[in-house]
């Protein structure tokens, strides 16, 4: 994802911060006991390798009071009420990528790529009730979602990193052999 430039950092884009994040799910073994999912820090999309002292371990969340709780050495993604939620969803979700591509933001209409709400802001409790929303009616049967209201912001997610990673590669092709509208 760093290589393709949907996880970094480039100071022309987003005001020069950090872009992008990764989480999966907890093992079994520590998901009762320990925690719910890993999830990268916040911040750490400039790091074109990550190690464990990168990762939270999201032992707690409840959307509805927009509240997580989290070890480890750093903050857990700005985002990880969106990873939390799918999670939540379906047992079978093992990873969620959250990644920029103006090239798929852009072209999500004509994709015909599931949306998000442009009012439901990223990190919110109203972004993860658009998911769930969309997880409901059936439309995330792609496994990818655009959020509207969240500049470029693609989310790709399934059973592994290797699945949801071929659903944004896959995806990123077919926006960029688009004409330009």
């Amino acid at each position: 994802m760093h290589q393709l430039r949907l996880i970094g950092q480039d100071p022309g884009r987003y005001g020069g911060i950090g872009f992008g994040n990764v989480s999966c799910r907890a093992p079994a073994a520590d998901a009762g006991a320990r925690g719910l999912f890993l999830v990268s820090g916040t911040q750490t999309g400039h790091l074109p390798v990550l190690g464990a002292e990168h990762y939270s371990l999201v032992t707690r969340a409840d959307v509805a009071a927009n509240r997580l709780e989290a070890e480890g050495p750093v903050a857990p993604s700005s985002e990880s009420l969106t990873h939390a939620m799918l999670y939540a969803l379906d047992a079978r979700i093992g990873c969620v990528l959250h990644v920029h591509s103006p090239e798929i933001w852009r072209a999500a209409g004509r994709l015909g790529l599931p949306t998000t709400p442009a009012g439901a802001a990223y990190g919110t409790p109203a972004m993860a009730e658009a998911v769930a929303r969309l997880y409901r009616d059936g439309r995330l049967h792609s496994g990818l979602f655009v959020m509207a209201g969240h500049e470029d912001g693609v989310v790709a997610f399934g059973d592994s990193a290797e699945v949801a990673g071929r659903a944004l590669v896959s995806i990123l092709e077919r926006a960029k052999t688009l004409p330009l509208s």
